[in-house]
């Protein structure tokens, strides 16, 4: 059964968070998740970004801080042959890993506020990741633990500050459930971003959740809000979105690639989702 794999992480030595680097096949890790924050800062690369029941585009300069439990994964374009090499740097640390009071002191308040809206994910926009990645690239390369843990905190502390950031799954649809319904909801998310772009079937769906059919149609829309289908036409729309904008297939290549089986039943989805329709939608960004 598929299911949204949980990662254990641990520390070298007796550090107290992990500072990685991936080049192209980090993003090929699935759907999964665990109990530490994770900032991740996308160097070089473009493609879906999922996290909770959200999903966005990302490009080169993503900046994006989840929460405890948050499932997510990062998938790369298929289609990037010419395209410098992925590469990503991604720092997860415990909620205690300084101990279980230290962000709790006055002089914290700011990262703690910070860690309490990570529940739902944080995407930092505009010119705030530009102010940070010197900073994470340095920590990369920073051979000294001591400056390595400061050099951390300066960057949560001005993360903390900013106002240019998104909430990603702004309902906290994920991350509001009890341990017992995230256990269940998760491994149906981990289908749909590896099956969404196939043919998906309630009957598979309902099974992995160890439901019938129809208590998991009802199951589904009071944990989500939306149904099941409308979940994953809502995938296949937005996937088509960025493909008519980053790449030059054809209007019916993008239609079969996201997972519609009939190019008529396709322009209809995506005019009701995105009130324009495929050609126009290309238009709008000059991608013709």
């Amino acid at each position: 059964m598929l299911k949204a794999s949980y990662e254990v992480l641990q520390p070298a030595g007796n550090h107290s968070f992990l500072v990685r680097t991936f080049g192209k096949t980090g993003f090929a890790a699935p759907y999964h998740f665990h109990p530490e924050y994770e900032l991740t800062w996308i160097v070089k690369g473009s493609g879906k970004r999922y996290a909770g029941s959200h999903m966005a585009g990302f490009s080169d300069g993503d900046l994006v801080l989840l929460g405890p439990h948050v499932p997510h994964c990062w998938k790369l374009q298929p289609d990037a042959k010419n395209k410098p090499a992925a590469r990503s740097v991604v720092i997860q640390f415990t909620p205690d890993f300084l101990g279980s009071d230290f962000f709790s002191k006055a002089e914290l308040a700011n990262i703690h506020k910070l860690f309490q809206r990570s529940g739902g994910g944080i995407q930092f926009v505009k010119s705030t990741p530009a102010m940070v990645q010197e900073q994470l690239r340095e920590l990369t390369e920073e051979k000294n633990n001591f400056k390595q843990l400061i050099g951390l905190l300066e960057i949560l502390q001005q993360l903390a500050v900013s106002k240019e950031y998104v909430l990603l799954d702004r309902q906290r649809l994920i991350a509001e459930l009890s341990p017992a319904e995230q256990a269940r909801i998760n491994p149906i998310f981990a289908y749909l971003v590896e099956h969404f772009r196939r043919e998906v079937s309630l009957n598979e769906a309902a099974a992995i959740a160890g439901m019938t059919p129809n208590a998991f149609c009802k199951y589904f829309k009071r944990i989500t809000r939306k149904t099941f289908m409308e979940t994953v036409i809502e995938y296949r729309v937005n996937y088509a979105a960025q493909q008519l904008i980053q790449s030059g297939k054809t209007i019916a290549d993008i239609c079969f690639d996201s997972g519609f089986g009939d190019v008529s039943h396709f322009y209809k989805m995506f005019k009701a989702k995105m009130q324009v329709s495929p050609l126009h939608y290309r238009q709008q960004f000059g991608a013709l």
